[in-house]
């Protein structure tokens, strides 16, 4: 639930453990996620906070994106979400900025398909992510190691 707040992928993707490895547990979440109804989507949305802007992020940048949010939980009805991927923490507004000023634009069901799209990338990461931080191997064993 910590990796993406609905009932039904969280049971889902625990019912098929232990997953042979990591890109297994991913295919499962992934479809697990794509499963996903508009009502179980908009609980995932709804349990969502906005992107954290990084220590030291100037106030007309703070300013800025509140300005964007307010603008896109008007038109949409849910907070913004955006995977980072591999957004340098300095360019982090930059991304979210131009993510949002970008999707204002989106029809709402347009804007539905990419939401839930973000949604499953920030599953995805997150995933990866618990699994490193509990000690667990998430690279291939002949990968590079991250940031290498």
């Amino acid at each position: 639930m910590r990796c993406l707040s609905s009932p039904r992928w969280s049971r889902r993707v625990a019912e098929h453990r232990p997953y042979p490895d990591l890109d297994a547990l991913l295919a499962a979440a992934d479809e697990a996620a794509y499963d996903l109804t508009p009502a179980e989507l908009s609980g995932a949305l709804a349990a969502e906070a906005l992107p954290e802007l990084p220590p030291g992020a100037y106030t007309a940048a703070r300013t800025a994106l509140s300005a964007a949010h307010a603008a896109y939980e008007a038109r949409f009805g849910h907070v913004f979400v955006i995977h980072p991927g591999d957004t340098a923490p300095g360019e982090a507004v930059d991304r979210v900025l131009e993510g949002i000023r970008s999707r204002l634009t989106n029809d709402p069901e347009e804007e539905r398909v990419v939401a839930a799209e973000e949604l499953r990338r920030l599953a995805r990461s997150r995933l990866t992510g618990r699994l490193g931080a509990a000690g667990h191997r998430t690279t291939r064993p002949n990968a590079p190691a991250p940031g290498t």
